[in-house]
């Protein structure tokens, strides 16, 4: 039901000025109100039409464009996939369901007294209840000359977590196809955005304040491995350096295209570049949480329920939730949220118990996988490297489980050491090498049916065998939709049961 509200006097609070109008539903259906319209949103949508969800949804996005996979952007970046190749779900898509769908709509303030939210406009929104997947914001470095006067960005300077940030950093390279480029951090999506700018044929140079790169993820020896991969591609990285200072040329502050800048690091030295992207981390979005009188620490806190512990109303999902004292950062736990809270919203007793960490890194020529916390995990450490090959791999191993690991390079085994992670099977004394170390003569590993091949949507090798194209491989189950590092295994799957050769395929 939508409302406009009252004149407020100014300075007034919004919610003293206007009557309370509870919005009484017309039809007699739950009124389910979602906020955000990025990936955990969107997998939350799903899943309700999936179920029968009986109530009315309404998704509000503050972007004007449907939603779309953020984690692929770098590879529209490097030009391996379309724009709308990485959309997930079109406008017509909610409207044959029927989802109000509201793009370009930024809620203002979520009034819990008067049960509804208020977008920018003025507009009105009633809810029975509301689910915040507002995600994360990105995080500026503490970095003199980044922001002007009015706020705006420097305009030699690039965020890079939206289709915007994508088209505006593609834009920038457009008009200066050889700039050389400073990537600030060292991150997964700092190395995606510089591995996408350097095969596109740009000086490229990575900054980052960290040891190594990766180092939440890596341990040294494979940051190493990342290290040279990126510098085969011309890249130089700076590590255990951070950017303090924008510097303007001498002749006084540059305009888009009128010569270089520099960038001052913490030890004196003065890269000069004439484009900057700033990928160095983002934060949850909680604003909103904050505003509307909810417990917020890193993040909106939620039970087991995935209800805020304040409201039980209003519930976090995605990368703006803290569950357990933990925030996470990547899809797969945000898409396992969105499947219990949908399941609880039609009616099941499920809860949440946590989410593993199971994050790859999609970059052409450039393979990761992360699963549990390699860097701080106790336990024994199994590792074998090879960098002129540009493969390591690192186990951690207690109690004859693998409780963690990162691959670096080669994914053949990725599979197998998750069902053994996920499973916590308990492996030989040998077993966690053998793991690691190639066949003498290579034979291919064929996954059984249980096997999780996407970790994203949690899809197994039986599921992707189940289907009998690519195309329905992502529309029924959603695998290579997320990180898309999955790709790969689900063209051998589907090429196994189909007997055919597995030949490569675009994504796109």
């Amino acid at each position: 039901m939508n409302t406009q509200p009252a004149p407020t006097a100014p300075g007034a609070p919004v919610s003293a000025a206007r009557q309370h109008q509870p919005g009484a539903r017309e039809d007699g259906r739950e009124r389910l109100v979602v906020v955000g319209n990025g990936m955990a949103a969107t997998r939350l949508v799903e899943q309700l039409v999936a179920q029968g969800y009986p109530g009315h949804v309404t998704v509000l996005g503050d972007e004007q464009v449907p939603s779309y996979n953020r984690i692929l952007l770098s590879a529209v970046l490097e030009g391996t996939h379309d724009r709308e190749a990485i959309t997930l779900r079109s406008e017509d898509w909610f409207a044959e369901h029927g989802v109000d769908l509201r793009l370009g709509s930024r809620v203002l303030t979520v009034d819990r007294d008067y049960g509804d939210v208020m977008l920018v406009d003025g507009t009105t929104i009633g809810f029975d209840k509301l689910v915040l997947a507002t995600g994360s914001i990105p995080t500026l470095p503490p970095m003199r000359g980044l922001v002007r006067h009015d706020g705006s960005l420097h305009p030699r300077v690039h965020a890079f977590r939206s289709v915007a940030d994508c088209e505006g950093l593609e834009a920038a390279v457009g008009a200066h196809p050889k700039a050389r480029v400073v990537v600030v951090g060292g991150g997964l999506l700092g190395l995606q955005v510089a591995r996408a700018l350097s095969l596109r044929g740009l000086t490229v140079e990575v900054v980052e304040a960290a040891d190594h790169l990766l180092s939440r993820q890596v341990s040294e020896s494979g940051a190493k491995v990342l290290r040279r991969s990126l510098e085969r591609l011309g890249t130089t990285v700076y590590t255990g350096a951070r950017v303090t200072r924008l510097v303007e040329p001498p002749s006084g502050p540059v305009a888009d295209g009128d010569g270089p800048v520099g960038l001052q690091l913490d030890n004196g030295f003065v890269l000069e570049t004439d484009l900057v992207v700033l990928t160095s981390g983002g934060r949850p979005s909680t604003a909103l949480a904050r505003g509307a009188g909810l417990e917020v620490r890193r993040g909106i806190v939620v039970d087991d329920t995935l209800a805020s512990v304040t409201d039980p109303r209003i519930h976090a999902i995605g990368d703006c939730a803290q569950h357990g004292g933990v925030v996470h950062g990547f899809v797969a736990p945000a898409w396992e949220q969105a499947g219990i809270l949908a399941r609880r919203l039609c009616g099941e007793d499920v809860r949440h118990e946590g989410s593993r960490v199971v994050a790859r890194l999609r970059a052409t020529g450039l393979d990761v996988a992360v699963l549990g916390d390699p860097v701080n995990a106790e336990g024994e450490d199994v590792e074998v490297s090879n960098p002129i090959t540009g493969k390591h791999s690192h186990l951690v191993v207690r109690d004859g489980r693998i409780v963690a690991a990162s691959l670096v390079g080669d994914l053949s085994r990725v599979g197998l050491i998750t069902q053994y992670y996920d499973h916590g099977t308990e492996l030989g004394m040998l077993e966690p090498g053998d793991l690691l170390l190639p066949d003498v003569v290579p034979t291919p590993t064929v996954l059984p049916d249980e096997a999780e091949v996407c970790a994203c949507a949690g899809v197994t090798a039986g599921a992707i065998r189940a289907c009998s194209s690519l195309e329905e491989v992502r529309t029924t189950t959603r695998a290579t939709t997320g990180c898309g590092g999955c790709a790969g295994a689900c063209k051998d799957l589907l090429a196994e049961r189909l007997g055919a050769s597995s030949q490569p395929q675009p994504v796109s």
